[in-house]
C-alpha cells in the first residue's frame, strides 16, 4: 500500500516538474542571441522551433504516462475503489477488458472513466470502452446483446459481466485469472447451515422470545436459513461451493480446497472425528464454526486437541465490549496479526464460547481476537447472576492453527471460532463480519497473498456502536456540552452579580 501511495504521490509533482522545466526553457528561450539577418537567422528559428515542439510533445507524453487525477467530489465518484486499484495493480496476466456500454446511462459512461483509469494502474489491464449503438458489429461478434456487459478473456478463460458498478468487474478480474477452480466444501449430515437457502433471517426463538444469547439458545431453529449469502459472495469471487457428507466411512474429496463445518447440531461419532483427523493430515484446510449450546464429543475434542485448538464450554459476556445492550453479543474492534484479520474493523459475535490455543510439537497456533479483560464466563444459564459475579479475565474467541498432525508430512490449516452465527444471513453483510470469513476462507485456501474484496451485499444502511462508544457519545454530548454551558453560564452570572 505505500509503495501505491509513493507512487500516487510521484505522479503528483509530474505536472509541477514539467512546467517549471518548461518554464525554464522560456526563460533561457529569451535570453537567446538572435543571429544576423539572413540563412542563419531562419536555421537557427527553425531549430528552436523544432527543439520547442518536441520539448512539448515529450512533456504530454510523460504526463499521460504520470498521469494523476483530482477527484474532489465527496463520494469519491470518479475514483476507482481501494480493492479495485489493488486488483489491478496485483494482475500478473494480460486480462482484456470490453466494454460495451449505453452513452445515454449516466452510470455507464462512470464506469466507463473508472475502467480506463484502472487501465492505466498496469499494462496487463488492456481496456477497451465500445458505444453499442455506435459498434453494433463488434457486439454481436463477441455475443453480446444488451447494453453495458463487460466481456473479460484471460488466456482461454472468458466472463461476462451485466453491470454498471466496478465492483462487480473488479470482482471478474479475480475470477477470470484463477488458474483453477477453488472448491469449498461444507459439511452436512450434523444439522449444519444450509447453503441451498434464500437468504433470509437465521434466528432461534426461547422461552424469553427473541434472543441470540444463552437465554434463547436451542430452542426452535428455523427452517431454509442458514448461509446463502456467504456461498452467494463465495461464488461472486470465484469459488466453487459444493455439498459433502461428513459421515463415518466417508473421505473429504480430494478437490475440497477448504472444509467448512457450520453450525453442527448432533454429536461426531468417533469414526466420523477421525475423518477429520484423516483430512487434515493430508494437509486439509479446515473451518470450524460451533455454537456454545454444541455438546463436543471426545473423540471430537481429541482431534483439534491434536491440531493445537481447545474449544471450552459456556457462554462469553463481555460488560465493556459488546453491541448495543447485550452483554452477550461481543463486539470486536482490536485483532492479532495473521492474513485472516488483515484491514478488519469492528464484528459481532452474537453467542460465543472461549476457543483457546492448545501447545503441540510441530503446530503454531495463534489467537486472532479476545474479549476485554471485564469477560466473564456463563456455564450455567439458570445461574447468570452467579456468572456476572465472578473473576473477569479477556477469553480467547478464535483460534488459527497451522502445522502437521503427528508424522504427517503435509501441512494443515485450520481455523476455530466460538460462534457460527456471525456468518449467518442474519450477520454476514453487518461490518467487518463478511471480511473475517471470507479472509479466513482465502487463508485456508492458501490465496491470502492475492487481492481480496467484500462482494456487495443488500443491506440497509446503518451506524453500529459498541457499548463504550454509546456511553462516550453519552458524556460528551448529554453531560460534558451541556454542563460546560451551564458552567459558564453560572460563571459569567457570578462575575455580573459582584
Amino acid at each position: 500500500m505505500s509503495a501505491q501511495i509513493f507512487g500516487d504521490i510521484g505522479a503528483a509533482f509530474w505536472f509541477p516538474g514539467v512546467v517549471v522545466a518548461l518554464a525554464v526553457l522560456f526563460a533561457a528561450g529569451l535570453r537567446l542571441s538572435v543571429p544576423a539577418p539572413g540563412w542563419k537567422r531562419w536555421l537557427a528559428r527553425a531549430a528552436i522551433g523544432g527543439i520547442a515542439v518536441a520539448v512539448t510533445v515529450l512533456a504530454n507524453m510523460a504526463l499521460y504516462r504520470h498521469d494523476a487525477q483530482l477527484d474532489v467530489t465527496r463520494e469519491r465518484a470518479f475514483t476507482p475503489s481501494p480493492e479495485a486499484r489493488a486488483i489491478a495493480r496485483g494482475l500478473q496476466q494480460p486480462v482484456d477488458l470490453t466494454y460495451f456500454y449505453q452513452k445515454q446511462n449516466p452510470a455507464a459512461r462512470g464506469t466507463k472513466t473508472i475502467l480506463e483509469l484502472l487501465a492505466r494502474l498496469n499494462s496487463n489491464l488492456r481496456v477497451e470502452t465500445v458505444d453499442v449503438d455506435q459498434s453494433p458489429a463488434l457486439a454481436n461478434r463477441m455475443g453480446v446483446r444488451l447494453y453495458n456487459t463487460a466481456v473479460l478473456r484471460a488466456g482461454d478463460r472468458r466472463i461476462e459481466v451485466l453491470t454498471t458498478d466496478e465492483r462487480d468487474i473488479a470482482l471478474a478480474i479475480l475470477r477470470v485469472t484463477r488458474a483453477r477452480d477453488t472448491v469449498v466444501c461444507f459439511a452436512t449430515g450434523h444439522g449444519e447451515y444450509d447453503i441451498d437457502n434464500f437468504e433470509f433471517h437465521t434466528h432461534f426463538e426461547g422461552a424469553h422470545g427473541h434472543s441470540h444469547n444463552a437465554e434463547g439458545m436451542g430452542v426452535v431453529q428455523m427452517e431454509q436459513h442458514g448461509l446463502g449469502r456467504l456461498r452467494r459472495a463465495l461464488d461472486q469471487l470465484g469459488f466453487a461451493a459444493r455439498k459433502v457428507a461428513a459421515a463415518a466411512g466417508e473421505r473429504v474429496p480430494q478437490d475440497c480446497a477448504v472444509l467448512v463445518e457450520a453450525n453442527p447440531r448432533t454429536r461426531y461419532a468417533p469414526p466420523e472425528a477421525e475423518m477429520l483427523r484423516a483430512y487434515l493430515a493430508r494437509g486439509g484446510s479446515l473451518l470450524m464454526l460451533v455454537e456454545p449450546d454444541y455438546s463436543i464429543d471426545e473423540s471430537l475434542a481429541a482431534v483439534l486437541a491434536d491440531a493445537g485448538v481447545r474449544v471450552g464450554e459456556g457462554v462469553v459476556a463481555d460488560p465493556l465490549r459488546h453491541y448495543f445492550t447485550d452483554e452477550q453479543m461481543l463486539a470486536v474492534t482490536d485483532y492479532a496479526r495473521h492474513p485472516a484479520t488483515r484491514g478488519l474493523a469492528l464484528s459481532i459475535y452474537p453467542g460465543a464460547r472461549p476457543v483457546a490455543r492448545a501447545a503441540v510439537d510441530r503446530v503454531a497456533a495463534t489467537v486472532l481476537f479476545w474479549s476485554s479483560a471485564q469477560a466473564y464466563l456463563i456455564i450455567d444459564r439458570a445461574h447468570i447472576e452467579q456468572a456476572a459475579a465472578s473473576p473477569r479475565s479477556a477469553l480467547p474467541l478464535t483460534v488459527a492453527a497451522e502445522g502437521r498432525m503427528g508424522n504427517a508430512t503435509a501441512p494443515f490449516r485450520l481455523v476455530v471460532v466460538g460462534d457460527a452465527d456471525f456468518a449467518s444471513n442474519s450477520f454476514f453483510p453487518y461490518l467487518s463480519n463478511a471480511d473475517f470469513v471470507l479472509s479466513s476462507i482465502a487463508w485456508l485456501a492458501r490465496e491470502e497473498k492475492a487481492p481480496t474484496m467484500k462482494p456487495p451485499v443488500e443491506v440497509l444502511p446503518m451506524v453500529v456502536l459498541t457499548s463504550a462508544q454509546v456511553r462516550w457519545i453519552f458524556i460528551a454530548t448529554v453531560l460534558a456540552m451541556p454542563g460546560s454551558v451551564a458552567l459558564i453560564g453560572g460563571l459569567v452570572w457570578w462575575r455580573r452579580r459582584a
